[in-house]
């Protein structure tokens, strides 16, 4: 630990959070500030002013010279403009300020963000509001303040502004439902999120050498290492020394800054890893998600490393995922998708479930939204994530208990049972009333639903914004249904709505392989889409049923909607753009000048030995220089078709059209483009290439 100092020493230490307010602020301050936190309700500006104050004393004693406003907009990245405390006086002096309005409201360019046509170049001014239920911090000698980020006509320019309506949506939902069926002293519902990080490491040395990694955060050639991950001897595998003390100094500099990171492990892939925290509120766990990604990639600098979190960094094995772990409690302390002991008779729970599930099987393709990205549609549909086609994995416990609602049988489960191992000495456990299912996108876990799909880059606004808008439509159905119900007659109503609910979206629940051909046409058969790229997804998002679940609930104006249709598609081109270009810059500049150096010493030699051994022939090197000339030429003919493709790319006005183009005839050039390279680039010695090899990168860390 840092200065010898113990975990709950260093723990939070840079955060401005509940204790540190409950030390300093006056305790009206306290009572105001805490009382906006738990009631969603606007901080007066004296408050702000006390807040302000106590605030800037606090960061300048943890070193602290400038504060920031630290926002989320549509690049999928964090913004941040940092201001300096010091207020010159007229003496030539400075004196330390900040005022109650610095804190609550900044001023960033909003034009130079995307906007999705929202703003125009010449309209500049944005705003950045205070979110006092996400705690600042301190980070690199700056005040960290979390902020929403909204246009000057008050449109959201960012995640976190949706992600708080989405989370006061299903609030206020999940309430009436629950007060309805006789749970009236609860008065607030929390959306909870731990999201599992997976990441690459690779030698920083060897990371500056390539241009695809530089550029695109992944490989765009490279033949694959004699050895992947078919040993399976990685995962869980012992840490290497220099990667344990990267793990461990990530670990202190979260804590530090009040992230609850807990599990740390070697992934499937070599140089892959995972890091997974405790479960915190929604838009909390969406800032230090976002707070963890910059300082892997701080940290991983320190330690000489490069931190991939691309999702498919390399081919041949398996990408990264974000794991985004799901649950509903309540200001009583009750965990809705918890199902206690007696399923059957916990109210609570059943509602829930059956109202995840509805919306699940209703806004599939508004999850399927959510986490496509150019990286992500990669990894979707590989052994090593979830398919495509969104379905739900509940276990065989949970089946049979659905059952039973089903038929209007009692469900007589067996609870937990006791784990037998066949070894006395080995202690007794319960084991879990369900196994796992890693092909299922969307499983229950236990207390927890788990959303498998997301990828490693992505902000887990965006999922949360749609499962927690979802699960509030769903539920506002069963209030519906119930409303006007007699007190006595409420959980036969209930259980009559629950059924006929859970009848109309049972299609949702699979429990087999996702990877399966047979689950394809299966899906198909069940009318469950399989939205296999985001240029496939992205209609969906505009479709009618999609802006009315998200206007209805005030997640966002029909004009945000189609600002962002606009700016994921405009991304996904650019990206694929970007890849396009780096691509060729490789292939034509370092790439050949490897192969063209090899043969040049290939011809040489043999020359040489026909020289020196007239009897001698010289089969083998006319063989490789046959093989590699056979293979430019099909690598130049590669090449200029993926440069042509690309200028017509270029030349595509209408959004969806020109990202279909990517898709559909770029992305496949670079695909048969790399084909051709990585076979030529198998028969080249490493040392004539000018970047390093996949051999080099996956198993260069010590």
């Amino acid at each position: 630990m840092t200065e010898n100092k113990t975990i709950p020493e260093i723990y939070g230490t840079m955060v401005f959070n509940d204790r540190v307010m409950r030390e300093r602020l006056p305790k009206d301050v306290y009572k105001a500030v805490h009382k906006t936190i738990e009631n969603n309700s606007h901080l007066e500006l004296d408050v702000a002013n006390s807040v302000a104050a106590v605030m800037k004393e606090w960061a300048i004693e943890h070193g602290a010279t400038h504060f920031t406003h630290w926002f989320q907009p549509m690049t999928g990245l964090t913004a941040e403009k940092h201001d300096g405390f010091i207020s010159p006086e007229p003496d030539g002096t400075v004196i330390m300020d900040f005022s109650g309005k610095e804190l609550v409201k900044g001023e960033p360019d909003a034009s130079s963000f995307p906007s999705g046509g929202l703003r125009a170049t010449f309209e500049a001014r944005g705003y950045t509001a205070w979110d006092p239920s996400s705690p600042a911090f301190i980070k690199d000698g700056s005040l960290y303040i979390p902020t929403a980020f909204c246009s000057y006509g008050g449109e959201a320019l960012d995640k976190k502004t949706p992600l708080l309506r989405s989370m006061t949506a299903l609030n206020n939902e999940a309430v009436k439902v629950l007060n309805l069926i006789g749970l009236k002293d609860v008065t607030r519902v929390t959306a909870t999120i731990g999201s599992e990080q997976e990441y690459f490491l690779v030698s920083k040395d060897l990371y500056k050498k390539r241009k695809d990694l530089l550029f695109t955060g992944r490989t765009l050639i490279g033949a694959n290492a004699p050895k992947g991950q078919e040993m399976e001897d990685h995962y869980f595998g012992v840490l290497k020394p220099k990667v344990s003390a990267y793990m461990h100094d990530l670990d202190e500099e979260l804590w530090k800054l009040g992230v609850p990171v807990k599990t740390k492990h070697n992934e499937v892939a070599p140089a892959q890893h995972e890091l997974a925290p405790v479960f915190e509120t929604a838009n909390i766990a969406v800032d230090h998600n976002q707070l963890t990604m910059e300082v892997m990639k701080k940290v991983a600098d320190k330690h000489n490393y490069a931190c991939l979190l691309h999702e498919k960094p390399f081919e041949g094995i398996n990408g990264s995922g974000k794991h985004n772990n799901w649950s509903l409690s309540t200001n009583t302390g009750i965990n809705l998708l918890k199902p206690g002991k007696h399923p059957g008779e916990n109210l609570p729970f059943l509602t829930f479930l059956v109202a995840v599930i509805a919306a699940v099987d209703e806004y599939a393709d508004l999850l399927r939204v959510s986490v496509a990205s150019p990286g992500n549609d990669h990894r979707l549909g590989g052994n090593e994530a979830p398919p495509a086609i969104i379905s739900m994995f509940v276990g065989d416990e949970l089946e049979h208990f659905l059952k039973s609602v089903e038929e209007g049988t009692v469900f007589s489960g067996e609870g937990k049972r006791q784990m037998e191992m066949g070894a006395e000495v080995l202690p007794h456990f319960t084991k879990d009333n369900t196994d796992r299912n890693r092909t299922s996108p969307f499983a229950f876990t236990g207390n927890k639903f788990e959303f498998r799909m997301p990828g490693s880059a992505l902000s887990v606004a965006n999922p949360n914004i749609f499962l927690n808008t979802a699960v509030a439509e769903t539920l506002s159905h069963i209030s519906a249904a119930l409303a006007g119900t007699p007190e006595g007659e409420v959980r036969e109503k209930l259980m009559a709505v629950l059924r006929e609910m859970y009848i109309r979206h049972k299609r949702i629940l699979f429990g087999g392989n996702g990877y399966t051909d047979e689950w394809v046409e299966e899906a198909a058969r069940r009318g469950l889409d399989n939205l296999q790229s985001l240029p496939d997804a992205m209609p969906h998002w505009i479709s009618e049923k999609s802006i009315d679940l998200l206007v209805k609930h005030g997640i966002f104006t029909e004009k945000e909607i189609f600002s962002r249709y606009d700016i994921l598609l405009e991304n996904y081109a650019k990206t694929i753009h970007i890849e396009s270009l780096t691509m060729q810059d490789m292939v034509q500049k370092d790439f050949f000048e490897g192969l063209i150096s090899y043969e040049k010493d290939l011809t040489q030699a043999a020359a040489q030995k026909a020289s020196l051994l007239p009897g001698i022939g010289c089969a083998m090197e006319k063989t490789v220089i046959k093989a590699l000339d056979t293979a430019a030429d099909a690598i130049v003919a590669a090449l200029e078709k993926l440069q042509a493709d690309t200028e017509t790319a270029e030349g595509k006005e209408d959004l969806l059209e020109c990202a279909k183009y990517y898709q559909s005839v770029v992305l496949a050039d670079m695909e048969a483009l790399r084909a051709v390279v990585d076979g030529a680039e198998k028969m080249i010695p490493d040392d004539y290439l000018p970047y390093p090899t996949y051999s080099k990168l996956l198993f260069s860390l010590r």
